[in-house]
């Protein structure tokens, strides 16, 4: 923004000093100095030209701001990595919520990520590529996948009760024991998906695509909406039990 202006010459001090009561003149003398003062420094050349690389300063640090922000982005990723491989393992958040959420956020791809034993209970990822990865023993309760891509991966014994995994792809993955209570998996893809032992109580396969599942053997089927997918798994050793 502009701030340096050019003043106008002051008046005389006889004409500037008119309607000034006698008990201000000592003011008056000051303010009338300071105008003398603002009058040269608006002249001054040299003010001008600060003002002048000041902006271009404020230019040139937005210019590399904006040149710097790749390498910004990946060090944001870098750190959520970081997160995410240092809890490898072991059980407990530890930030792998935050960081995973983060990088699904800014279109990473999550193949093949280590979440065994994760407590990741309401994390959010649609859409998430998370083919390969591996949630044995995850908590993954009312967690959000919908639309997610979870193929060959390895999810056995976790726990999916209430989530919503509509539309979400768990192609040829191992969802032997996993509990899905509750789940939402509407227009899911378990072709050639194993579900042995698993919990499927409740749950909503509306639409689902179950051709070719590998295994129902043991899978709880109790109040699953799919009257198709219940007659086919109880033909072949799904069971039917409140708990």
């Amino acid at each position: 923004m502009q701030i340096h202006l050019r003043r106008t010459r002051p008046q005389r001090w006889s004409e500037w000093r008119k309607g000034v009561r006698a008990w201000m003149v000592s003011f008056a003398m000051i303010e009338y100095g300071m105008e003398w003062v603002v009058y040269a420094l608006s002249n001054w050349r040299f003010l001008e030209v600060l003002e002048y690389l000041g902006s271009f300063g404020v230019l040139v640090a937005v210019i590399f701001y904006f040149a710097e922000s790749g390498d910004r982005l990946k060090q944001k990723h870098y750190q959520a990595w970081q997160v995410i491989n240092s809890a490898e393992g072991k059980g407990g958040n530890g930030g792998r919520i935050e960081a995973l959420v983060e990088l699904n956020a800014d279109g990473v791809s999550l193949v093949g990520v280590n979440l065994s034993s994760a407590f990741l209970m309401e994390v959010r990822l649609p859409k998430a590529k998370l083919a390969r990865a591996n949630f044995e023993g995850a908590d993954a309760r009312k967690a959000d996948l919908r639309g997610a891509s979870v193929e060959d991966a390895r999810l056995r014994g976790a726990n999916f009760r209430g989530a919503q995994l509509e539309g979400a792809s768990f192609a040829r993955s191992a969802l032997d024991e996993a509990d899905l209570t509750g789940a939402e998996l509407k227009n899911a893809d378990l072709r050639g998906a194993s579900l042995e032992g698993a919990d499927l109580r409740d749950a909503d396969l509306e639409g689902a695509k179950w051709d070719g599942v590998q295994s129902v053997k043991g899978t709880n089927v109790r109040g699953v909406k799919n009257a198709g997918f219940v007659e086919w798994a109880l033909g072949h050793g799904a069971v039917e039990e409140k708990e």
